[in-house]
């Protein structure tokens, strides 16, 4: 297993539809290996293929949930259907997220406090299951990723300028940026 670089906000991959996977293969099989490596050594809570520079439709996720579905795993190919998101503003301390991608920074965001998840894992069997609470907005989080959309691109206003400001003051924005899990300082202090 390889612990890849992660990909910041900015490098074309995050911000594009990632490809359905056709063949459940060997290779499937190993990108999904490095994937749970890179995320480990990460620490972090999820993790979608395009922020390794993979233009697939898979991601893995590493969560203790309330929801009988086992805390490590993977989905190929997911669909999500959610609950309402509600109207009223994020809370700066209940709904905050961080990305692997935009690294270092937290701002709030409201999600689904509910979400079906359908898919599939590494062999090709389908996968289904209800993720709720904090589980439930991993699985949202790293479904962004797979149509191209960080969680900053969801931020309300206030946020968003927040978030800008701050991709600005670390040149992010272009492409060939990344860090190395494991290697250069984990920029969430874990």
């Amino acid at each position: 297993m390889t612990v890849h670089p992660v990909t910041i906000w900015g490098e074309p991959v995050l911000h594009r539809r990632a490809a359905e996977v056709t063949e459940f293969d060997g290779t499937l099989r190993e990108l999904i290996a490095d994937m749970h490596e890179t995320n480990d050594a990460a620490n972090g809570v999820g993790l979608a293929a395009p922020q390794i520079g993979v233009g697939l439709r898979i991601f893995v996720y590493k969560f203790e949930n309330d929801d009988d579905v086992p805390p490590r795993g993977v989905l190929v190919n997911p669909r999500l259907t959610l609950s309402k998101v509600p109207g009223t503003a994020p809370d700066p301390e209940e709904d905050e997220e961080g990305c692997l991608s935009f690294p270092g920074e937290s701002y709030p965001l409201k999600r689904a406090d509910w979400a079906r998840v359908e898919g599939f894992d590494g062999d090709g069997s389908r996968v289904d299951f209800v993720a709720t609470g904090w589980f439930a907005r991993v699985m949202q989080h790293e479904y962004d990723h797979l149509d191209g959309k960080l969680y900053v691109d969801k931020l309300p206003e206030r946020y968003a300028r927040k978030a800008k400001k701050a991709a600005k003051q670390h040149g992010w924005g272009v492409p060939g940026l990344t860090w190395m899990p494991g290697v250069d300082p984990d920029p969430f202090g874990h």
